[in-house]
């Protein structure tokens, strides 16, 4: 197991204005041969001091700063964190994800039907985020903490908001997309067209839920990702060597 007790390292990218620490107690809950490594953007969590990037390739950066393709490894995106995993895949073709496993985000070349919010004043802002649960409740209760985050959720609604997809040659590494079977801003139909970039396999999953189904009980949207790493986990005996 290349020194470790770990075949695969599952790197995981939050939603916009989210922690990455959200996918911390993931690790008791998969298998011993994944390794969880969550990827904390700066301006939230344990790096709530840090400035706050507001462009795409800036963004990119930090993720692939702290990707290592040394080893076999998979990308993991809720929302916003699809899009990233994405992008972050494709400029990694040399040193390919076994798997990219993308949650709650339309296929990147569909148009987004969201009102953008990112101009609002603080206000607004903050109720129209609320609205889609993209706030925690205990942050909403203590403003002087909202308002600590306020420049990285600005910041992260900017990426999400002015992001457009370029044309480019489709994946070769599967992907499994998952979404909320009650996901009012993300339905199945945005989901299919995921199909179209990857030349492997795409297998599309909902869960019970709303957009933020995989925090209510993450077990399900877990044993997806075990089962869609374990058939990579056999095959990394020919993971090519840097």
């Amino acid at each position: 197991m290349r020194g470790s007790s770990h075949d695969v390292r599952l790197y995981c990218l939050a939603h916009a204005c989210g922690d990455a620490r959200m996918y911390a107690p993931w690790s008791a809950l998969l298998p011993e041969h994944v390794e969880v490594r969550p990827v904390q953007l700066p301006g939230r969590g344990d790096r709530v001091r840090d400035r706050p990037r507001r462009t795409l390739p800036e963004v990119l950066d930090v993720v692939l700063d702290a990707v290592d393709t040394r080893e076999p490894y998979a990308l993991f995106g809720h929302s916003l964190g699809a899009l990233l995993a994405f992008e972050v895949a494709d400029r990694l073709r040399e040193r390919p994800p076994v798997r990219l496993f993308v949650s709650g985000h339309r296929a990147p070349h569909l148009p987004d039907r969201e009102r953008p919010i990112r101009h609002l004043p603080d206000e607004e802002f903050v109720a129209g985020l609320a609205g889609l649960g993209g706030i925690p409740e205990v942050v909403l209760e203590h403003p002087e903490f909202l308002r600590m985050l306020l420049p990285a959720m600005r910041a992260d609604l900017t990426v999400a908001e002015t992001y457009r997809y370029r044309d480019r040659p489709v994946l070769d590494c599967p992907i499994s997309v998952f979404g909320g079977s009650d996901d009012p801003t993300v339905i199945h139909d945005d989901l299919i067209p995921w199909i179209r970039h990857t030349t492997d396999v795409c297998r599309i999953t909902l869960f019970p839920g709303n957009h933020f189904y995989l925090t209510a009980d993450p077990r399900p949207v877990l044993s997806a990702v075990a089962d869609g790493l374990a058939g990579e986990s056999r095959s990394m005996g020919g993971f090519p060597a840097r």
